[in-house]
């Protein structure tokens, strides 16, 4: 048996992170390369993400920057097989690519509505797909979801957003069932609201804050690096029997 130490090491591994030049995405890249994993960085730029892939470096690690908006299969299928290319497998797939524009329910435009699913359904599962099949050849993988609490919970003005992530847990129950053969191990995490730049703009609005805490138990919004540690967690051998789970990382939101 590993000792407890080891079993969170991911040496050897190659991780793929979408959407990873910011905010939740990159603290997981970061991260998975710290715990010794060589690093994809799946980006809607491949051009942005320069920082990222220097820090990595600096570590020892390898990294390769790709053109991955998630909402266009070519770029999904050239991802994949440039990853292969360069290092021969990919061990962990962290699909973090998800936007959600808020408006109430009445005002929802079909353009952003299409383009919300394009991002956060059909590109979590035509990646989860693509990568999938990397890890059947291979004999085995990781992936790792990012979901939300809003999957959970009904949020005003974020109908569209709180539906597709609830089909992200959902999914990510039917993918571990149908690929456990294949030693795929698949679950997600559902953070609350996280310091980001996309959260900024509401999050510097301190009434909105306040509100905030006032229904977070633990009384406080959370860091990208509470995020991407879980993330090393199920991507490591010390998850190896947790498959189908959705972890909450929510302070305590959705327990009451």
């Amino acid at each position: 048996m590993k000792g407890s130490s080891q079993s969170f090491r991911l040496d050897g591994k190659v991780a793929m992170v979408t959407a990873s030049a910011r905010g939740i995405g990159r603290a997981c890249a970061l991260a998975l390369a710290d715990a010794g994993a060589d690093v994809v960085l799946g980006l809607r730029d491949r051009e942005s993400g320069g920082d990222v892939a220097s820090q990595i470096e600096k570590m020892g690690r390898r990294v390769l920057r790709v053109q991955m908006d998630v909402s266009r299969m070519e770029q999904i299928e050239s991802a994949v097989r440039e990853a292969v290319d360069a290092f021969g497998r990919i061990d962990i797939l962290v699909n973090n690519a998800g936007i959600g524009k808020p408006a109430p329910a009445e005002n929802v435009q079909e353009d952003d509505f299409d383009r919300t699913l394009a991002v956060n359904l059909k590109g979590t599962f035509f990646t989860s797909q693509a990568v999938g099949k990397v890890m059947m050849k291979q004999g085995g993988g990781r992936i790792i979801n990012i979901g939300s609490q809003a999957g959970f919970i009904a949020l005003p003005t974020e109908s569209v957003y709180c539906m597709t992530k609830a089909a992200v847990s959902h999914l990510t129950k039917c993918l571990a069932l149908e690929w456990a053969p294949h030693n795929i191990i698949v679950n997600a995490v559902a953070p609350t609201f996280i310091e980001t730049d996309g959260t900024k703009k509401w999050l510097d609005d301190e009434e909105f804050r306040a509100s905030v805490k006032r229904r977070i138990p633990l009384g406080r919004v959370g860091s990208v690096d509470e995020v991407a540690q879980p993330v090393v967690f199920l991507a490591a051998d010390a998850s190896s029997l947790v498959t189908g789970a959705t972890l909450m990382i929510d302070g305590g939101w959705t327990i009451q």
